[in-house]
């Protein structure tokens, strides 16, 4: 028999907020274990990490494994790819995904092939044959290795011919990544990188949506239909999904938690009743495609944290800034932190601080942030830190004065 139960009162959302970010992953240290195993770790309990070529700071997809990965190095996600314990492709963006769940990746490949996403393009139908086979007889091939005649290209939607076609027989599943260097791919036959004990079987739409429902409850302990099949266009794999909710709240699997928006989300039978996951009282700098933060909808509803990227915004509408990165505390977003590395100078722009208009406490706020700073710098390939705007403008002398601290004990302890 399924379960209503009605979310009332600040007390009630708080105990949500840290189960989702339990699971997510973002209450304790260390939550997946250290070093390969835990990078490993992390991608399987997470389902994909999303990958993005902004530099502005650290890119994404090692920004959120360093989040929960504290030993973590830039080249794990390249050596996990290497020993085929992970695997990237499409998920609702680029990603890495672990090698196990790549049969669910079937299902959008076979779409590609058959020109029903918005992936297809004219296709050189013979320069695909061409590539596959200087593949197979050659072995793997970067892309860069392919020759081109016709000058400089003017962007990703100018790619070369022969590049193009090695991205379309990658999306629709002939070819994989078998490694990278940054964002340099290379490609070999899709036969020659899965490993041999990895089921390859089309899982049907029931099949897959039992999965992503599996996924998302897992990562994040309460979800909303919608989040289910986050930002996937399959009707028929969204009605999938519905239905199989619906017969596991008939089945007393779930409970049905009403927000006072009036938005519904779906947990584990009970798991609001247990007692809620300690937080610490700690800094976490998160990138703007962080898991936790990625569904935008879901963000406002549990946190009250009205947050978007506005990197595409254009810059005279901007709020907060190009590349704003959520500042949570505890179990609560206080704030936003528009930043650029310097890497040649070796300093962190902090171009705009901006701390949240609801109540705080200010002291321990800053002194938060600033713990971690030292350590998000050096992440970011930086020594030194350059603070130009804070809001509200009252806290920007004390910020500059913890951090200005901060950089002279570090200093005196590197002498």
């Amino acid at each position: 028999m399924m379960a209503r139960i009605e979310i009332k009162g600040k007390t009630d959302q708080a105990r949500l907020r840290r189960f989702a970010l339990h699971a997510q992953g973002l209450t304790r240290h260390a939550p997946f274990g250290r070093g390969l195993p835990g990078v490993h770790n992390a991608i399987s309990h997470l389902g994909y990490v999303q990958i993005d070529t902004i530099s502005v700071v650290e890119r994404a997809h090692n920004h959120v494994i360093r989040a929960r990965i504290p030993n973590y190095t830039s080249d794990m996600l390249d050596r996990l790819l290497k020993q085929r314990r992970i695997f990237e492709y499409w998920s609702h963006a680029a990603a890495f995904m672990p090698m196990h769940d790549f049969r669910y990746s079937l299902p959008y490949k076979d779409s590609v092939r058959a020109g029903d996403t918005h992936w297809t393009r004219s296709r050189d139908k013979k320069l695909m044959a061409q590539m596959l086979e200087r593949i197979a007889k050659e072995g793997p091939l970067r892309s860069r290795d392919v020759e081109d005649n016709r000058g400089s290209s003017a962007g990703w939607w100018d790619w070369k011919p022969a590049k193009r076609a090695l991205e379309q027989l990658f999306m629709q599943g002939d070819l994989m990544v078998s490694a990278r260097e940054g964002f340099q791919k290379t490609y070999d036959l899709a036969e020659r990188v899965l490993p041999p004990e990895i089921d390859t079987s089309t899982p049907g739409t029931e099949a897959f949506a039992e999965h992503l429902v599996d996924q998302q409850l897992r990562c994040h302990g309460l979800v909303t239909l919608k989040g289910m099949t986050y930002l996937r266009r399959d009707a028929a794999l969204r009605k999938a999904a519905k239905v199989l909710i619906q017969q596991r709240l008939g089945a007393g699997e779930l409970d049905e938690l009403l927000m006072p928006d009036n938005s519904i989300f779906y947990s584990p039978a009970g798991h609001f009743e247990q007692s809620a996951p300690r937080v610490a009282k700690v800094m976490r700098i998160l990138s703007p495609f962080d898991n936790a933060v990625i569904q935008r909808d879901r963000v406002n509803t549990l946190f009250d944290f009205d947050y978007q990227i506005e990197c595409y915004v254009p810059k005279a509408k901007r709020k907060y800034g190009y590349f704003c990165l959520p500042l949570l505390y505890a179990d609560q977003f206080v704030g936003r932190m528009d930043c650029k590395a310097h890497r040649k100078q070796g300093t962190l722009e902090l171009k705009a601080v901006h701390f949240c208009e609801h109540p705080f406490e200010q002291h321990e706020t800053v002194a938060a942030l600033t713990r971690v700073l030292p350590d998000f710098v050096a992440f970011q390939g930086c020594d030194a830190i350059a603070l130009s705007k804070v809001t509200p403008t009252q806290l920007h002398r004390l910020l500059q004065a913890e951090i200005e601290e901060t950089q002279c004990n570090t200093r005196t302890l590197n002498t």
